[in-house]
């Protein structure tokens, strides 16, 4: 459905996909295989892109950047590096103190990781998120985590402003960072790109390289997913992760209700998104968790898992209605 001449249009006019002849200024466009006419404009992430002569001609702003935690310890950074981490202890996510102990930061995100269910993976149960904190105060500020908590610790003069959207609680800080909770086990920490490269933490380093990300404490790159999350722990008493748990083969008999379930994500309900952002990982983290979650509240862990392949797709502009009375 390219705006071609050939055969079919008299010469100078092109076939416009939809049965017409038209001017090559009038060309369309195409976007997730539709057809948007000369003039149509689109978001694509934080740009717009205007449909010029059959091509879109798109605005370069740097957008902001997204990691999300999700779960049963599924992490996606800023980066877009996918992997999992089940350590059940608080967890540095994202922090702008990197480098130079003696640096100042303007922000520091703590995930408190506890087990869900009994297979012994883990799911962020409590954030704290601490902002304009000189990094000698993070060791010794003490909040009381209940189950699902989120706790914001301002100092210094940085503003933030909290208000609920949706499903989610957003919390926006004057100095370009944000984060959004669903009050339940799933985290978006955005950062404004003046952040790019300065940061660390399990979310990564926001620098554009997803082959990077397992940047351990010590400034060390691994390639183990085990050896970077446990350096990232907050108290050296808390027991390092020595093996991936993999809650299927622990609990075979809820293996084929979890595919069954978690298959809409490969279905065409999301079709329109397959192309833009790969199923796959999200799939098997849909299967891992619908398996780890046997204390109750499993529809709840396939939602989340659900949710976040969902959100993924939104920001690649392919935006898919998957909610119904009976599914989340």
């Amino acid at each position: 459905a390219e705006c071609v001449s050939g055969c079919v249009c008299p010469e100078g006019l092109f076939d416009d996909g939809r049965g017409g002849c038209v001017e090559q200024k009038d060309c369309p466009c195409i976007h997730n295989n539709e057809l948007y006419s000369s003039g149509h404009k689109i978001k694509v992430d934080c740009n717009t892109c205007t449909c010029q002569k059959g091509l879109w001609k798109c605005t370069d702003d740097v957008c902001y950047g997204t990691c999300t935690i999700y779960g049963s310890g599924h992490y996606n950074t800023f980066d877009g590096k996918f992997y999992d981490f089940d350590g059940s202890c608080e967890y540095v996510a994202a922090q702008d103190f990197c480098g130079d102990k003696n640096s100042s930061g303007s922000f520091s995100i703590i995930t408190e990781n506890v087990p869900c269910g009994t297979t012994g993976v883990t799911c962020s149960k409590a954030i704290k998120m601490f902002l304009g904190v000189m990094m000698k105060n993070l060791s010794n500020r003490s909040a009381t985590p209940f189950p699902a908590i989120l706790e914001v610790i301002p100092e210094s003069e940085l503003l933030y402003w909290n208000r609920t959207v949706g499903l989610y609680l957003v919390i926006e800080a004057s100095n370009g960072v944000m984060l959004i909770w669903d009050k339940k086990t799933t985290v978006f920490i955005k950062l404004s790109p003046d952040y790019k490269g300065k940061v660390c933490g399990l979310c990564g380093n926001f620098d554009d390289k997803a082959n990077n990300d397992f940047t351990t404490r010590s400034g060390l790159q691994d390639s183990n997913p085990l050896v970077f999350g446990n350096s990232w722990k907050q108290s050296p008493m808390c027991p390092d992760v020595t093996k991936e748990i993999k809650p299927c083969d622990l609990k075979p008999h809820r293996k084929s209700w979890a595919e069954k379930e978690c298959s809409i994500i490969q279905s065409e309900v999301f079709e329109i998104c397959h192309s833009k952002v790969n199923p796959l990982p999200f799939y098997e983290a849909c299967v891992h968790d619908a398996c780890s979650c046997d204390s109750g509240g499993d529809c709840e862990c396939f939602c989340s898992a659900v949710a976040a392949y969902a959100q993924e797709c939104i920001k690649a502009e392919a935006c898919v209605f998957w909610r119904t009375p009976d599914i989340c």
